[in-house]
């Protein structure tokens, strides 16, 4: 293409900044890996030949392709643009991942995030299946497929109606929760196998009152009065909700790791290295702010 445009092998060969006698090496190399002549050369003009003038409109396309792709891939590098798809748990997806997003997208407006709400039990599949770049969660059991890097340690409260006996205190005893109606999460939540643990510990395997595939269920009923709940921290925002209280589950204290799912030998896309920071980020914000507040109480 250089030589088309430039009439020229000295000219086209300074054009790509090499020599000429190595440029009229790659010229004679192309022409017998096609088989064909390309140029027809005197030592005063070079031409395409019929078939140089029939493969000139193609290759034309095929360079502008490709320049294309190249740039899309610095843009990739370069995280202003691409995809990342994450599997987490409802608690996350309703808790402290919209604030992330939201942050994320006016830094990196060019990169789309889908956000997958998933129970714990399905998210490792999701990863190793590779229909998401990652999953935030926990695991309940090891993988040899998956490398799963703890990011934070998620503590279960129980919630219970503003007015009630467990009112006033700064944690509540699990024994002491078992005295009122359980609300608690399905058998498909890591919450409940959390939860679950920690009732059998005390020797509790009475079945709960009522079971709720929503956290947001849980915290209705318990808003009708119909028992306690525990829910995970990561999950809580009752604010808009004066009439209920949330305190710590002690003895046992009951937590799980969060942290990130990603398929063993797997390496992530830039813009899903770029958004696993940002949550990294926001967590340490969130920690360090929590015990700037706390010093200042």
């Amino acid at each position: 293409m250089a030589v088309a445009r430039h009439g020229s092998f000295t000219r086209a060969a300074r054009s790509l900044n090499v020599s000429q006698p190595t440029f009229t090496v790659q010229i004679r190399q192309l022409e017998e890996a096609l088989g064909v002549r390309l140029l027809d050369r005197t030592t005063r003009s070079v031409q395409l030949t019929q078939a140089g003038r029939e493969f000139a409109p193609q290759l034309e396309r095929s360079l502008r392709d490709l320049t294309a792709l190249l740039a899309s891939t610095a843009a990739l590098s370069g995280k202003t643009s691409g995809h990342v798809s994450v599997a987490a748990l409802p608690s996350l997806c309703g808790g402290m991942l919209p604030s992330v997003i939201a942050a994320f997208n006016r830094k990196h407006s060019g990169i789309s995030i889908h956000l997958l709400d998933a129970l714990g039990v399905r998210i490792p599949a999701m990863v190793k299946s590779g229909e998401v770049d990652f999953g935030f969660g926990s695991m309940q059991k090891s993988d040899p497929d998956i490398d799963f890097t703890p990011l934070f340690r998620d503590r279960m409260h129980a919630i219970f109606l503003r007015g009630g006996p467990l009112e006033g205190r700064k944690s509540v005893a699990l024994q002491d929760v078992t005295a009122f109606p359980l609300i608690l999460m399905n058998r498909d939540s890591t919450v409940r196998t959390v939860v679950d643990g920690g009732l059998a510990s005390i020797g509790h395997f009475a079945a709960p009152a009522y079971e709720a595939a929503y956290m947001s269920t849980a915290l209705g009923m318990v808003k009708a009065g119909l028992g306690v709940t525990i829910l995970p921290s990561s999950a809580l925002d009752i604010e808009g909700a004066p009439d209920l209280i949330s305190v710590p589950v002690s003895s046992p204290r009951l937590d799980r790791d969060i942290g990130f799912l990603q398929k063993r030998g797997r390496s992530l896309s830039p813009a899903a290295e770029a958004f696993l920071q940002a949550i990294r980020r926001s967590r340490r914000s969130r920690v360090a702010f929590a015990a700037q507040s706390g010093a200042r109480m």
